[in-house]
């Protein structure tokens, strides 16, 4: 039976809170605990300062081309958070390849958090892979949720060119809007930003320039022509710790004119928890979901947003195949 589909019925739920505990590292080349035994845990050298990365890693034996999915760790978390692991049991069960690199870890540094290196390093994993294994040019994928669903929009807009497609989860898209976010909640991720920036991002001093720099919102314009999926929960920023506004946001940015949300709208989805009586779009039925219903979906150019019944968390079986679909023009 296949892995994924045996655990379609469980919510995947990506923290950004902190990672599963995880015993330390084991020699390179070794299993790690917790993960599937074909995947193995390995360093790549990086573009960004010559320094050797860590990363999780699966190449099926298969000499033919196939593809690769790049998945990014959570906001506190670093490349051996095993939630990551279904995404690994698909790889496995579908011949693809595999890479969760570590792109300097818990966003709670300035060598994190959307820098140069963070940058680099993601480049650099996709470059390992494709050195070590006959990987499609057209099929490269990437996915992350929560500090990963933000990872996965700010390279969106860095290296455009390079992705088939990219499945962002519950994202963070600025880091000065979810500063203050964080701050009003007293949550631990405002000093996070700060320690990452160089202290409170204020528009117009030098940590507000790193806080604009480091945000996916500065680039995301770039990915216009790239397949970009943008998903929540209804409820997060409620029961979660990222207000869905960084979704919706995000999903403007890309979507034309014509397509996106209005300010009121996304304040009413925010406060509310609900969808806008304004919002007329039809809602599919998306059977990949399970029991967190789609309730409200919306496509525009290259762009899909997605609100389901759910809090902050990803869903790997809908994130999986709606990536499979998608193929590199």
């Amino acid at each position: 039976m296949n892995r994924l589909f045996a655990l379609s019925l469980i919510v995947f739920a990506f923290s950004a809170s902190a990672a599963t505990p995880v015993p330390k590292s084991e020699a390179p080349g070794k299993v790690i605990a917790r993960w599937p035994a074909e995947v193995k845990e390995i360093k790549y050298p990086s573009k960004a300062d010559n320094t050797d990365q860590p990363a999780m890693y699966f190449a099926p034996a298969s000499k033919e081309k196939k593809p690769l999915l790049v998945t990014l760790h959570s906001w506190s978390a670093d490349y051996k958070q095993t939630s990551q692991t279904p995404y690994a049991e698909w790889c496995i069960d579908h011949g693809w390849a595999f890479i969760h690199p570590n792109f300097r870890g818990p966003n709670n540094k300035p060598d994190a958090c959307g820098s140069e290196l963070v940058v680099q390093d993601i480049l650099s994993a996709v470059d390992y892979a494709r050195k070590e294994s006959n990987i499609d040019p057209q099929r490269i994928y990437l996915v992350g949720a929560s500090g990963g669903g933000y990872a996965t929009l700010l390279m969106a807009g860095r290296a455009p060119n390079l992705w088939a497609a990219c499945s962002a989860w519950v994202p963070i898209s600025d880091i000065q809007a979810w500063y203050e976010q964080s701050a009003r909640k007293k949550q631990k991720y405002a000093k996070d930003i700060e320690l990452a920036c160089g202290g409170v991002p204020t528009p117009g001093t030098p940590a507000g320039d790193e806080a604009k720099k480091r945000s996916a919102l500065t680039y995301l314009a770039q990915a216009k022509n790239l397949k970009v999926s943008i998903n929540a929960g209804i409820h997060d920023g409620h029961t979660g710790s990222v207000p869905i506004s960084q979704t919706l946001l995000a999903y403007n940015v890309l979507a034309a004119p014509k397509d996106r949300l209005t300010e009121d709208e996304i304040a009413y989805f925010v406060e509310k928890e609900k969808v806008p009586p304004s919002v007329k779009d039809v809602v599919p039925t998306d059977p990949h979901h399970g029991t967190k219903k789609v309730l409200f979906r919306r496509e525009s150019n290259n762009v899909r947003v997605t609100i389901f019944e759910g809090t902050h968390e990803g869903l790997p079986e809908p994130a999986l195949h709606w990536l499979m679909e998608q193929k590199k023009k």
